[in-house]
């Protein structure tokens, strides 16, 4: 049953007193204003990729799942028809789905659809990309190792991907970052190899290799890059933090190509930092400035040896209500800066940038309380995105909005994940014992409706609509034993996994995915959908795919692991029909810019700007512009 639309605030305050008595709530500072509803804001058009049908047809010993794209530029009545080489298989139009299933046919069998608008059958769509064996592989050419200043080898692993359509076509291709076999932590000494990223596209054709060289220190930490079409030209672009000897896609070096500015252990503490943006089709530089923040004094950022300077973060937002700008940011544990660009015309323009030392933000609660990860979304209903940058939030216009004072955590969840209440819900779990372990807050204002006690570093926290059974999102993490609601009450039994989650299935409760499997909960255990053949997860215990997002069929979500050879990204998509229809989530723009910054530090799991789950009212058709 769901939740009567009480004003936020009041909620906040009935979950706090009936739920968790005894247990104090975060003091928060609000520094900006909500200052806008939903229901006052007439929303602008958004800038979104223009894309193609998506279609893909699935083997499944019995036949093939044929799904493709709900685009937001279709009518909302739109029907289509599903051909096989020319030959329409499905007795009449699909009307409720976005899918179809083709009962008795081989792995190879060739599909095209054709959208049906006013009874008017349109030309056929681009053709199915086939999962044979039930998954598609994109081949990779690992780069050559090599050995470090101080005599140690390493080789090449597929690491984070993301993904754009950098030739235009309508066809999403991949960006991958190949990470070397001795990356590093922050904290943790010693030489690395380079960062060597590429564009791919879905057939294996690699279109660029940029290398970012030695003075850019590979690991989690280290490098995170956004793929997003900034310019609304059709195309996307690739912006990431560079340095003296990056080489571009087309061999030209930034900077000094001699210049090495790594010290004895193996930190780069000194040196010209920039930040460039590629071109998505030769992998070009097509401008470079400098990062901003820059280093300065290292000892500012809070230690004397390089960990917490280099902790880099970053994302893509409307802040503008229409346009994507790109998000860049240094710093979590005690100073944090984030700057934001806008891409237009060839150049760099910079909006903004929020520092919490500042003059204006000394004193007020910011140093200190960011992730390792970012989250981006309108949390305040006036049609422009906000940065929720762990527990703090940055408005559209660069200025603090409010902050708990609740620390660093590990990871966060933004989304509709209370249908009950109108706007966005916010959680988020701690990494200091002496902080709350996981906190549901109101993003709008930064009101903390519940937490629960301190109690360790809780590494690990999930926010996603995963049972039938409870309205809304269920929310669990490392550190409890249950598995919660809304109002922060035990519902049951925690899940098996506290990790990443995926649209699997042909529901709309989500399913859990961990290291290189997809599980389904249940109340009294999992039930196992997939366990992937011959991959691998990265990032260590974090086990996250490459990616994993909607990028291709219908809305359900895709998962993209490495083989373990590293000679492939390997592509599954779901086998399961679904009777529900929903327009592509690479058009609902909070879904997308998660996807852009889902490769952030600790990976996390994108979600959209609605409820997707159990019982949810009918999907909103975005409102967006195609180039």
């Amino acid at each position: 049953m769901q939740h009567p639309q009480l004003p936020r605030t009041a909620l906040a305050a009935l979950t706090a007193a009936a739920v968790l008595a005894g247990v104090g709530l975060a003091l928060t500072t609000t520094t900006g204003t909500a200052n806008a509803t939903a229901a006052n804001v007439t929303a602008a058009a958004r800038q979104a990729e223009r894309l193609d049908r998506g279609v893909v047809s699935v083997h499944t010993g019995t036949g093939n799942l044929v799904s493709w794209r709900w685009l937001a530029t279709d009518p909302d009545t739109v029907a289509f028809n599903v051909y096989r080489a020319g030959t329409k298989v499905n007795a009449a139009p699909v009307t409720a789905s976005t899918n179809y299933f083709h009962a008795g046919a081989p792995s190879h069998a060739d599909y095209t659809v054709r959208a049906v608008v006013g009874g008017v059958e349109q030309g056929d769509s681009v053709h199915a990309v086939q999962f044979r064996a039930g998954y598609k592989d994109v081949p990779l050419t690992p780069p050559a190792g090599g050995t470090t200043p101080d005599g140690v080898a390493y080789t090449y692993e597929a690491n984070d991907a993301s993904v754009g359509d950098l030739d235009g076509d309508g066809a999403l291709d991949f960006v991958l970052k190949w990470q070397p076999t001795n990356a590093k932590d922050n904290a943790q000494s010693g030489y690395t190899g380079n960062t060597i990223v590429d564009g791919i596209r879905l057939d294996g054709t690699r279109l660029w290799r940029i290398d970012l060289g030695r003075n850019i220190r590979s690991g989690a930490h280290y490098t995170q890059f956004q793929v997003y079409d900034y310019d609304g030209d059709g195309r996307a672009e690739v912006a990431m933090k560079t340095a003296d000897g990056t080489v571009d896609g087309r061999g030209t070096v930034i900077g000094s190509a001699s210049a090495d500015h790594r010290n004895s252990g193996g930190y780069v503490l000194a040196g010209p930092e920039y930040l460039t943006m590629f071109d998505g089709r030769t992998g070009a530089a097509l401008g470079t400035t400098g990062y901003v923040p820059a280093r300065g004094t290292v000892s500012s950022w809070g230690d004397n040896y390089g960990n917490r300077a280099d902790r880099f973060l970053a994302g893509t937002a409307y802040l503008d209500g229409a346009r994507p700008s790109l998000i860049m940011a240094r710093g979590y544990y005690t100073r944090s800066v984030i700057a934001a660009w806008d891409w237009r015309g060839g150049a760099f323009t910079r909006r903004w940038t929020f520092d919490s030392s500042s003059s204006t933000n000394a004193g007020k609660g910011f140093d200190g309380q960011g992730s390792h990860s970012l989250s981006v979304g309108d949390v305040d209903g006036d049609g422009r995105d906000e940065v929720v940058y762990g527990s703090m939030a940055v408005d559209d216009d660069g200025d603090g909005l409010w902050t708990t004072r609740t620390g660093h955590g590990d990871a966060q969840h933004l989304g509709d994940l209370d249908p009950g209440t109108a706007g966005l819900e916010y959680f988020k779990v701690s990494e200091s014992a002496s902080q709350p372990s996981q906190l549901y807050i109101d993003p709008a204002t930064g009101t903390v409706r519940w937490q629960l006690a301190a109690c360790c570093d809780n590494g690990r926290g999930v926010a996603g609509d995963i049972w039938a059974g409870n309205d809304g999102a269920e929310v669990w993490s490392a550190s409890d034993t249950s598995v919660r609601d809304e109002a922060g009450a035990a519902k049951g039994r925690e899940p098996s996994s506290a990790n990443f989650l995926n649209w699997w299935d042909g529901d709309t409760t989500r399913e859990l995915l961990d290291g290189t499997r997809i599980d389904k909960y249940g109340t009294s255990g999992e039930t196992r959908l997939l366990t992937g053949a011959s991959v691998a997860s990265n990032n260590g215990t974090k086990a996250t795919p490459a990616l994993s997002g909607d990028i291709l069929g219908d809305w359900r979500e895709e998962v993209v692991w490495r083989t373990a050879d590293n000679r492939a990204l390997r592509i599954y998509s779901t086998p399961y029909e679904t009777g529900t229809r929903i327009t592509t989530l690479l058009h609902d723009t909070m879904y997308r810019t998660g996807l852009a910054w889902q490769n952030t530090a600790y990976n996390q799991p994108p979600h959209p700007s609605f409820h997707l789950g159990a019982g949810m009212r009918p999907a909103p058709r975005p409102l967006v512009t195609t180039p």
